[in-house]
């Protein structure tokens, strides 16, 4: 099975996109179409699956297992076709956000540090 040789960068997708889109499989092709693919063989290839599996996704005949979906997702950047999951289960895609990732975290604690240290070496020059 191939491997994303890479992740694209991040796309913004509305909720009035996702909100458009009557089924799973038009989820997946806006996913595939903001990031600037088509339902076409490149895409299919960097997924390691063959044009029959991407049509009974696209139509509902076949379910996408995890794995495949997450990578679909990564490689095109954004999370349409979940974000349409959410959207048909009710859920206000506005108030949703994301968690903070590791790397993301420890970013801000350092910020906050620096932050303090700054504000105690401006207290300590006024004094």
């Amino acid at each position: 099975m191939n491997q994303p040789t890479q992740i694209s960068l991040p796309v913004h997708v509305t909720e009035a996109e996702v909100a458009r889109e009557k089924t799973l499989g038009a989820a997946i092709e806006l996913c595939a179409k903001v990031a600037g693919f088509e339902m076409d063989k490149q895409l299919q290839g960097e997924l390691g699956v063959d044009k029959g599996q991407f049509s009974r996704w696209q139509n509902g005949t076949e379910g996408i297992v995890w794995p495949k979906f997450s990578r679909l997702m990564d490689l095109c950047g954004n999370d349409a076709p979940l974000l349409w999951m959410l959207y048909q289960r009710g859920y206000d895609l506005g108030s949703l956000r994301k968690r903070e990732t590791e790397t993301e975290r420890e970013n801000r604690l350092l910020r906050e540090e620096n932050a303090a240290l700054r504000r105690v070496l401006q207290a300590g020059v006024t004094t």
